[in-house]
């Protein structure tokens, strides 16, 4: 046997012309654009998920006026978000209990960095978080506000 690496050498010429370059290129973008449509859900579409931190309004809020004109009832499952759209529903689960709560988002914030959804004080009761405060959350919107 001869120890000489194997080497190809066509018979014909090969020869690449620009239609053959430009069918790669866009059999290559569709792959990927395919591949991308699978990706996780758009921002505030159903099954867009963000985890962080909770925490829940002070008593002192009851009556008052929150961002989307209504009064704040502790009472109530409602909950803050910096930027989901008013009326999005979203399920919040306490990382470390396992419980969780749908909640309607119908104001604004938490402005304090690292924290992603303020609840009401009987959305924070469902999940267990009266005594601590603040848990690990993690927001999964279940039904988008409604388009106008």
């Amino acid at each position: 046997m001869n120890n000489m690496p194997y080497r190809f050498t066509p018979s014909l010429p090969v020869t690449v012309t620009r239609a053959t370059k430009s069918i790669a290129i866009a059999s290559v973008v569709a792959l990927c654009l395919s591949s991308c449509a699978s990706s996780a859900p758009a921002f505030g579409e159903k099954g867009y998920t963000e985890e962080g931190k909770a925490s829940y309004y002070a008593r002192k809020f009851q009556g008052r006026k929150m961002a989307n004109g209504d009064p704040y009832r502790r009472g109530k499952l409602t909950a803050a978000h910096k930027t989901l759209p008013f009326g999005t529903k979203v399920k919040v689960t306490n990382l470390q209990t396992n419980e969780t709560v749908k909640v309607k988002i119908t104001d604004r914030g938490p402005f304090v960095r690292g924290r992603i959804v303020d609840l009401s004080e009987s959305a924070a009761k469902r999940v267990g978080m009266l005594k601590s405060g603040v848990v690990p959350v993690k927001v999964k919107v279940v039904k988008p506000a409604k388009s106008k």
